[in-house]
């Protein structure tokens, strides 16, 4: 491993780290971050707090788990982290957090229903995979078979763990399904919820695929406005 992509990928996972304890996603060291380095993974190592993260705090391991940089024990999800990279043959960042909304959420419900047209972008109803101590191979293989399809799940009575392209992306999911727990638990404090059905979720990626939703462009080059 080239000194230049290690340096820029530990500099990225520290600067997503101080961005999720920034903005309540985790506290203290509850937490790991990792980002593919072509065969490798820059991983957060055991112990380490989000707020206060250096460099020093980021490893590097093949896709084996064996260390290959720093010194440092990795995460005790390393696991988890390393089937998510395994999974894809282009490098994916993953961003597992403890925010608190989403805590919650995971002890009362299997599933969180799509009551909002912005949870189409983790890919539909996000999955709640089932309990087992952190760190073991029955979370990781629970959190592997949530994922499936989707870009984010919840980790009964623990957390959740999301997944992009880019750190960017990973902790933008990972803001997102917090932000659609909220909605949730929101929504069950004042009644029944009323999910999205199949067809007004269709109807929304229909309209986006043709609006280019989330995307800024000319003004006056399409008909209508998106919100």
């Amino acid at each position: 491993m080239t000194q230049a992509p290690w340096a820029s990928a530990r500099a990225e996972v520290v600067a997503t780290c101080r961005r999720a304890a920034a903005q309540g996603l985790v506290v203290g060291t509850a937490g790991n971050v990792s980002l593919g380095v072509g065969d490798h993974v820059a991983i957060t190592a055991t112990g380490a707090d989000f707020a206060t993260l250096e460099e020093q705090h980021v490893v590097l391991v093949d896709r084996s788990g064996r260390l290959v940089e720093g010194d440092l024990e990795p995460t005790s999800e390393l696991e988890l982290h390393l089937g998510i990279h395994r999974a894809h043959d282009e490098p994916v960042a993953v961003v597992h957090t403890h925010a608190p909304v989403g805590v919650a959420v995971s002890t009362v419900t299997d599933t969180l229903p799509v009551l909002h047209y912005q949870q189409l972008l983790l890919g539909g109803e996000v999955r709640v995979a089932p309990f087992a101590p952190f760190g073991s191979p029955e979370l990781a293989a629970h959190v592997h078979a949530a994922l499936e399809g989707r870009q984010a799940a919840l980790m009964a009575n623990h957390g959740s763990v999301a997944w992009g392209p880019s750190l960017a992306t990973a902790l933008d999911h990972a803001v997102l399904l917090e932000w659609l727990c909220t909605v949730h638990r929101d929504a069950c404090l004042m009644g029944t919820p009323r999910p999205l059905t199949e067809a007004e979720q269709t109807a929304v990626v229909e309209a986006a695929l043709t609006r280019s939703y989330g995307s800024t462009r000319a003004a006056g080059s399409t008909s209508t406005t998106s919100t």
